[in-house]
């Protein structure tokens, strides 16, 4: 098994804080790197998740929280991606005087290149070291195959249309069942998995050069836009897994191999919101103020899910949304504490 190459994790992934002053050009800096995607979220107001990536361009948004098709922003929102950050502009949404803001920034490879490895182009933004890559394409209607750059089988990958109204952010993880490419699950809202459908993933799993669309309009309507973004674990940084809950305050300790700035979680056997933390919103155990990614509710400081240590993440709550009994709690984490080649393998699922 090979080990990461990465020896500062916040050359990749990093998560910026700060507060708006709902002035023009207000410029984020100390984020290590230019941000090809960047999700922020208004911490201290209801407002949309606002998803905005180099690929699809600065100007272009995306709500994980909606089912809406991608919007055209001026410069009160995004303004640049810059080299050490990003600038706002003096939307509220993005920058209102006083609010907070939590933004998750990824290091792709800019506005990406022509991808030939399916049976239509795709445009990608990759980053192999970091297990990272962001994937445009236009629908066809017919089955059809999508490059995605990693040179390694993703392990999840979220979606959305990006002309279509009704998109639910389809997503592909390998931990949803045991025939992840007939399962699926929305980020944009809190249901559960789906079992047994074809039509999104064409029955398929997606392999180390591509990854497979069936015929559903969600994912696959002829001339409409569509974005992926896709992971893949990388030893030592990055870690898609599974737990099962115990709906005990001592739960599951989840082995990743690495302290982690960043964890997505979700109950795929329940209505349950997707649960997101991280390691700047507080800073010390328990390190775990939530944000959720379906809905615009503002950071919870009243529910303590997980304790970030060194190896992994220890569950510290009953709430089923992170620890159901019996129930299958799908994640993500991304490392920030990387020793390179002395880190050990991941053991955990």
């Amino acid at each position: 098994m090979a080990y990461t190459t990465i020896n500062k994790s916040t050359a990749h992934f990093n998560t910026k804080l700060y507060t708006g002053n709902g002035n023009s050009n207000h410029a984020q800096t100390g984020v290590g790197f230019q941000p090809d995607l960047l999700w922020n979220k208004s911490r201290s107001s209801g407002d949309n998740h606002l998803l905005f990536d180099a690929v699809r361009g600065s100007t272009k948004s995306l709500s994980s929280d909606t089912i809406s098709a991608e919007v055209t922003r001026d410069s009160t929102f995004l303004t640049s991606f810059d080299s050490d950050g990003f600038t706002v502009g003096s939307n509220g949404n993005i920058n209102g005087s006083g609010a907070t803001f939590a933004n998750w920034c990824w290091k792709g490879n800019g506005a990406g290149s022509a991808n030939t490895d399916g049976s239509v182009t795709s445009t990608v933004s990759v980053n192999q070291s970091a297990g990272f890559s962001i994937v445009s394409w236009t629908g066809t209607g017919s089955n059809l195959t999508v490059g995605h750059g990693l040179n390694k089988t993703p392990e999840m990958i979220i979606t959305m249309n990006r002309d279509n109204g009704n998109g639910y952010w389809v997503t592909y993880h390998k931990d949803t069942s045991a025939s992840p490419q007939t399962s699926y699950i929305y980020l944009a809202v809190n249901s559960p998995k789906v079992d047994g459908y074809a039509d999104f993933w064409n029955s398929t799993a997606p392999t180390s050069s591509v990854f497979y669309i069936g015929t559903d309009g969600d994912m696959n309507t002829n001339g409409e836009k569509m974005i992926a973004y896709c992971f893949s674990s990388i030893t030592g940084y990055q870690k898609v897994g599974s737990f099962i809950g115990n709906a005990n305050v001592d739960g599951p300790m989840i082995v990743t191999g690495f302290k982690p700035s960043f964890i997505l979680i979700k109950n795929v056997n329940a209505t349950q919101s997707w649960r997101l933390v991280d390691n700047k919103r507080i800073g010390y155990n328990p390190n775990n103020i939530q944000l959720y990614p379906d809905i615009t509710n503002t950071e919870s400081t009243s529910e303590y899910v997980v304790d970030i240590v060194s190896n992994g993440f220890k569950v510290r709550a009953t709430d089923a949304g992170v620890n159901g009994s019996g129930n299958t709690m799908i994640y993500i984490a991304i490392g920030q504490s990387i020793v390179g080649s002395n880190n050990v393998p991941c053991t955990a699922r």
